[in-house]
């Protein structure tokens, strides 16, 4: 894989649910060609998707043992920074403003029955910023990225959608120095990823809680002392959803 400047061999794969993790999964495989296993017993997403389309693959060992190897080992998690995270581990912190995060993940959860979709975001933003696991938008995207390491990178959806293999060759030069591209490796675009499971690949585009967040739900959101903490933290504004 190139020349390794990391001390540790875990690269931790880090978001909120729905923020592009699976794109930034398959961006690793199709340039690099890195499989990436996930910190859970399952990954629902390769069972949904298949795993040669994301670059999955099963997690060889344990924590400790994967440290110890000579191979750097690509783990996604959407867990909030917890004790499975050693303190020099490099991670690609991926972020997405937590209003359109929230949204999406509403939206996949009820999709059995959609007229749920309003209930399920509301119990999504009111989740206890210290439940274990995900834990809310804030407090996760926060455990993240404070305090601030060099070996922790943080990577914005917005910049992931709009130039895939410039910002993640960013991310990957700042952890990775002399990891190269594939010769004439391709990223399928967000039009093919929608045939694929046009659920799963909704929208692909930034804002769209403008179009589905009430204000009632988006006056919840900035209640939330951790979501306005992490909004500040990463330049977004307030601003005003349509009704």
């Amino acid at each position: 894989m190139g020349a390794r400047k990391v001390q540790q061999m875990i690269v931790w794969v880090s978001s909120f649910p729905r923020s592009g993790n699976t794109f930034l999964r398959i961006v690793l495989h199709r340039l690099y060609g890195i499989r990436a296993s996930v910190v859970y017993d399952v990954d629902g997403v390769a069972e949904r998707l298949g795993g040669e389309l994301i670059g999955f693959e099963e997690r060889a060992a344990g924590y400790a043992e994967l440290r110890a190897s000579q191979e750097v080992h690509f783990i996604k998690t959407h867990r909030r920074r917890d004790d499975l995270v050693d303190e020099q581990d490099p991670a690609i912190c991926l972020v997405r403003d937590g209003r359109d995060a929230l949204v999406s993940w509403a939206r996949m959860t009820s999709e059995p029955d959609p007229s749920r979709f309003e209930t399920e975001l509301r119990t999504m933003i009111g989740r206890p910023s210290d439940e274990p696991g995900t834990g809310s938008w804030g407090h996760n995207v926060l455990s993240w990225l404070q305090p601030a390491a060099p070996h922790r990178v943080l990577l914005r959806y917005d910049d992931l959608a709009r130039d895939p293999h410039a910002s993640v060759d960013h991310v990957l030069t700042a952890l990775l120095p002399g990891l190269r591209p594939l010769p004439g490796a391709t990223i399928p675009t967000f039009d093919q990823l929608h045939e694929v499971d046009p659920a799963f690949f909704r929208r692909g585009r930034t804002g769209t809680h403008r179009d589905e967040l009430t204000p009632d739900l988006h006056d919840h959101f900035w209640s939330k002392p951790d979501n306005r903490q992490a909004m500040e933290l990463l330049g977004y504004n307030r601003g005003v959803p349509s009704s």
